[in-house]
This record gives C-alpha cells, sequence and structure tokens, in this order.
C-alpha cells in the first residue's frame, strides 16, 4: 500500500510551543540517542502535535522498539489500527530534529474507540526504530533498568493465561509513580488501580502522553533538587491521560502493554507480532 496513514494526534488541551523547525532532507547519522521522554512527531509540519516515547528496548525477532500511547494516532477509515502494520506509512521524527528522518514507523497502534484518552486497557503503540539509531536506557531524567515485575500481584486483564511476573499489577497506596515530562518531573502514590490503568498524583500535561513512568530502584532516591531531579528504576507504564476524579493523572501500566503484547503474539504465530517479549534496554 501506498497511501499514507492519515494521522491526527488527540490532546488534552490546546498545545502552545515555539522554536520548532521541520527539517528538510533525511539524512543517515550513526549513533543517533533514542529514548525515554523524547518528543515525537508523525508529520515535522504540525509540529505542535506531539507525543512522547515511554521506553525503548528491543523485541524477541531481533527489531529495536519504542513504546507510546495509541490515542496518538487517529485512523478514520479504520485501514491501520488494532492490526500489524508492516507498511512504512507511518513515520514517526524525533520532534528536535526532524531533519534526521523518520527514527521509526509505527508497527501497531489500539485505535482511540472514540474516547481521547484511548481503549481502557490497551492504550499503546509500537513503533519499530530505524537500525542507525542507538537505543539508550537514560532519558533527560529517569534511568530505566528492566521491566516493573510484581511477583504475585493481581494480573493484567489482557494476560492469556497464567500472568508473568511483569504482566502483574501495582496494588493501590504504597508505590510512588515517577514521570518525566514538559514541566518537570514529579512523582505520586498509585491511588487506584482500574483493569491495569493506574491513577496518580504525578503531574503531566498535553503532548506527555506516551511518556515514561518508572518506580525507583529500592535503596535509591526519590528526584529532588538535591540529585538534579533524576531517578532510576524499572519501567512501570506510559502517560495516558488526565481525568476530572482526584488525583487526575492517569497511566497504563506496563503490565497490560506487556501481556497484551504476549497475548497477540501467540494468536499471531508463526509470523509474530513487533514488541512481543519487549525488553528496556541495558545500553547506558
Amino acid at each position: 500500500m501506498t497511501k499514507r496513514l492519515r494521522t491526527l494526534v488527540l490532546s488534552l488541551a490546546v498545545v502552545c510551543a515555539s522554536g520548532i523547525t521541520a527539517g528538510t532532507a533525511a539524512h543517515a547519522e550513526e549513533g543517533k540517542r533514542v529514548h525515554n521522554a523524547m518528543q515525537i512527531l508523525f508529520s515535522p509540519s504540525t509540529p505542535n502535535s506531539f507525543c512522547t516515547i515511554g521506553a525503548v528496548g528491543t523485541d524477541k525477532y531481533g527489531h529495536k522498539i519504542a513504546i507510546s500511547a495509541g490515542h496518538c494516532l487517529g485512523d478514520p477509515q479504520g485501514k491501520y489500527a488494532d492490526r500489524e502494520i508492516p507498511e512504512n506509512v507511518a513515520p514517526v521524527y524525533d520532534r528536535a530534529d526532524t531533519g534526521f528522518g523518520p527514527i521509526g514507523y509505527v508497527r501497531y497502534f489500539k485505535d482511540p474507540e472514540g474516547s481521547q484518552t484511548g481503549h481502557v486497557t490497551k492504550d499503546y503503540m509500537v513503533i519499530e526504530l530505524v537500525p542507525n539509531v542507538t537505543l539508550s536506557s537514560q532519558g533527560p531524567y529517569l534511568k530505566q533498568t528492566g521491566e516493573l515485575k510484581v511477583p504475585g500481584g493481581t494480573a493484567s486483564p489482557n494476560a492469556r493465561d497464567a500472568a508473568r511476573d511483569n504482566e502483574r499489577l501495582l496494588a493501590p497506596g504504597s508505590t510512588e509513580l515517577i514521570t518525566s515530562g514538559q514541566t518537570g518531573v514529579w512523582y505520586g502514590t498509585v491511588m487506584d488501580n482500574a483493569q491495569g490503568v493506574y491513577r496518580a498524583a504525578a503531574v503531566h500535561a498535553s503532548g506527555d502522553s506516551g511518556g515514561p513512568a518508572i518506580v525507583r530502584d529500592p535503596g535509591t532516591e526519590l528526584p529532588s533538587q538535591a540529585n538534579g531531579f533524576k531517578a532510576s528504576g524499572p519501567w512501570a507504564g506510559i502517560t495516558k491521560g488526565i481525568t476530572l476524579a482526584l488525583p487526575p493523572f492517569l497511566y497504563t501500566s506496563s503490565a497490560n502493554i506487556l501481556a497484551d503484547l504476549r497475548a497477540r503474539d501467540a494468536a499471531a504465530a508463526p509470523a509474530g507480532v513487533f514488541g512481543a517479549e519487549f525488553k528496556v534496554t541495558t545500553n547506558p
């Protein structure tokens, strides 16, 4: 298929930004870092419509992968949503460096299904990154140290059989989510878990959709001015949306994403799906 995917970035508020210049010709640049909290575009012509990368790593098929939010894309004709997309119809650009050309291509996204904040449990996007980028676990503030595992936790509703530890959910009331976005680094206790969608006071804004959420490594500090607002820990989810309930900030759990990837991969065998058995990179 040669028809370009028509995209629509769904935001929770009007986004106002300046100083972003769309690049021209793409070029090959060895070693370009791709990391959590990188802002991404789906068209250089709309620099103020952007989303954010939540985690980068590899899948069991050897693809370089980035994860973001599914509701960042709209597909009015229903040709591409909720299926594997081997065609390079949906390029993804680094918002700060569109001149590099696409850093990857969308291979799967869950249709928003009429909601600005996407499908309840499966609001995620899989991006296959191009070969000549370098994966990095270190974002501007958050270093990701693997995937969150919750032994004995409640299984994600997307788990197809006996859930793995990384497909199990945090219990409300005892764990802080830490997130990084346009307004800085924030953290807040998980106050609710509805079908693997966490509610917390960790602040995010329009354009942060898909961005990173982690749980701090044991023995490490929460972000503060004293430590440069940095934190490290396993990937716990991605930014989803804002509601009227308190606290208002929602996050799709990594457990929901990983469980759904595994379930879809099993159903697609032997062809498999992009992102199956996703592992956060260990590259610095």
